[in-house]
């Protein structure tokens, strides 16, 4: 019977080997820390479990969803999702709700942020390379800067300028202000085409003693069919020969040398510790290649408070530029059995960083102090009631999505399919940030390839929205094989081409936005007018009553004309993107038409 060796212990790796064992193949899996999990691990700190990140469980993937339950059974709950945005001092709900962001924000915010939205539409950046042009092309730059900018620049440590649009169209896929206005005013969680917004979910599942739950009793399950994981293995070397790798050769964390050999090789290693481990070395071209792919690290502060209620958020996102960290959950309120003691919290204070960063190499103590004094800055917590606290550091938690790892990732993943027993896959197997059920998914298309199947670990969570490099007569598409999935440029077809000249404009949204716009204009000016008196209150913005009912310059008639403004504005709106749209529509059909009767009397 053929064995294979997996490397690494988390839901990937894990993965593998599970599906390993169904389909019949043996596997020793091989995990560098003493714990199981990877990134998904829970910890335990004096009873007190807390995740490595809160690790939701939703999944559009029926294989993945009926894996999860056949591991942990009973164990998995159905929990609410509660989360939301803390800025300038207030909590904004995420998902939005517009009344919600409209208090928070305020009326000439509010007025800002529908000019923003409106020329975003209307005049659009002609290119999308980075993630600030696409956030801004669908939000508008002001809602950028409030909610994309500080918390992703916190997360990843460079300008948003220098992160790849790749990264924005697979995590915010789906996503934009409209849809998120649909969700707010109709409360549905699909977007127009059907299908549903992993961002706004308001369920999902959860192991009652956290996510390392289920991957510790995966591991036991591999014991009982009869699979080993050796914990605390860290692997130096890669042997290979003739494009099949042979051997590897480990070290225990206490200096013993581990050799291992194996018909199949699955790998959820960092792709570039994977290339350097190689022996014979890889050439040089790959080698630099995999030197420019970057991991963003991250260390997580744990504060048990002496309360029973802190905030009812399963997490909240901190965009306040004043404080280092950039999320934190409440586990308790995951599942109540994360912590020991009802009348206790535990709070889980997240830092992202670079292991070159002087952060990083605090104390505990030092950081746990920092931890307190921004929770105290904020308003979450009073300093004295933190009774105890702990730090965990995760190294190359998230791989960066730069403008150059696209080429990089290309160069490594040609020379590694040159390898005929040896796959890749997960999170830092694939440099792919994918969640933890995409992880999950190339996990079992590799055990099954190992089992005889074709199947394309690369190709899983690519259905992303492709973004257009230039708004010219190419487009984007992805080529598999060629130079790692970049978005590479082809000639349209006139079908596409006439497209891409006419593109839509999304009523609903051209319509909220001329109606805040117009609500707020009306609002802020008629207050203006109040406050500056006079014998008569004003005379010229007084005419509108002729066209709104009710309306005058009063503190009554701002209200009356805040109303009515924004209905009509949505209105007028709605009924310019859609008239435009049909005009657009009616002058691409007779184009198309012209070419078709052009075409046919050529021939």
């Amino acid at each position: 019977m053929s064995h294979a060796v997996v490397i690494g212990g988390g839901p990937a790796g894990l993965t593998a080997a599970y599906e390993l064992s169904k389909l019949g193949v043996g596997s020793t899996v091989l995990e560098a820390d003493r714990q199981v999990g990877g990134l998904s691990r829970t910890v335990n700190y004096r009873g007190y479990r807390f995740d490595i990140g809160g690790h939701r469980f939703f999944t559009k993937v029926p294989l993945i969803n009926d894996l999860w339950h056949e591991i942990l059974g009973e164990d998995f709950m159905l929990r609410s999702r509660m989360s939301r945005i803390h800025y300038r001092g207030r909590f904004f709900d995420y998902p939005l709700k517009a009344t919600n962001a409209l208090a928070g924000l305020g009326p000439v915010e509010a007025f800002i942020v529908g000019l923003s939205f409106t020329k975003a539409k209307l005049f659009p950046q002609a290119e999308e390379t980075n993630l600030e042009q696409w956030v801004a092309n669908r939000f508008g730059h002001r809602l950028y800067e409030i909610f994309f900018k500080t918390y992703t620049e916190k997360v990843w440590g460079i300008p948003c300028t220098e992160i790849s649009a790749d990264w924005a169209a697979q995590r915010i896929k789906n996503l934009s202000l409209p849809e998120a206005l649909r969700n707010a005013l109709f409360s549905t969680m699909k977007s127009k085409n059907g299908d549903i917004i992993t961002s706004l979910i308001d369920q999902f599942n959860y192991p009652r003693l956290g996510p390392g739950m289920m991957w510790e009793r995966c591991e036991e399950l591999l014991k009982e069919r009869g699979n080993e994981t050796m914990r605390g293995i860290k692997i130096e070397t890669v042997r290979h020969r003739h494009g099949r790798v042979e051997c590897i050769y480990g070290r225990t964390q206490e200096g013993e040398c581990v050799e291992l050999g194996g018909d199949h090789f699955i790998s959820t290693m960092p792709l570039r510790s994977l290339i350097r481990a190689l022996t014979p070395t890889a050439p040089d071209e790959v080698l630099e290649a995999a030197n420019t792919l970057r991991y963003r690290d991250y260390l997580t502060v744990v504060l048990i408070a002496k309360r029973e209620k802190i905030f009812p958020d399963n997490w909240i996102y901190i965009h306040s530029p004043e404080v280092k960290m950039g999320r934190i959950q409440n586990y308790k309120n995951w599942s109540p059995h994360m912590v020991p003691d009802p009348a206790r919290t535990s709070l889980g204070l997240e830092y992202f960083l670079w292991d070159k960063d002087d952060e990083w190499q605090w104390s505990q103590d030092r950081l746990v102090e920092l931890g307190i004094k921004e929770c105290s800055q904020i308003g979450l917590i009073e300093r004295d009631e933190v009774e105890d606290g702990t730090v965990v550091r995760m190294k190359k938690a998230y791989p960066v999505y730069d403008q150059n790892y696209q080429n990089s990732l290309a160069i490594v993943r040609r020379y590694l399919e040159t390898f005929e027993n040896l796959q890749t896959v997960g999170r830092n197997g694939l440099h792919r940030y994918n969640n933890q059920d995409h992880s999950m998914l190339t996990a079992v298309y590799a055990a099954r390839n190992v089992a005889g199947e074709s199947n394309d670990v690369w190709a899983v969570n690519t259905e992303q929205e492709y973004h257009e490099e230039k708004r010219s007569e190419t487009v984007a598409t992805t080529v598999p094989g060629t130079n790692g999935d970049r978005m590479t440029p082809r000639r349209l077809t006139p079908d596409e081409l006439i497209e891409a000249a006419f593109a839509r404009i999304d009523p609903v949204a051209l319509g909220t936005s001329v109606g805040v716009v117009g609500g707020v204009g009306l609002f802020v000016a008629t207050i203006i007018l109040l406050f500056k008196g006079g014998e008569v209150v004003g005379p010229t913005l007084s005419l509108l009553n002729n066209y709104l009912i009710g309306f005058n310059v009063s503190w009554t008639g701002s209200f009356i004309g805040l109303a009515e403004a924004t209905g009509g504005g949505f209105v007028i709106g709605y009924l310019f993107a859609s008239l435009r749209n049909l005009g657009m529509d009616a002058y691409a059909w007779l184009l198309q038409r012209r070419a078709q009767r052009d075409l046919l009397e050529k021939v």
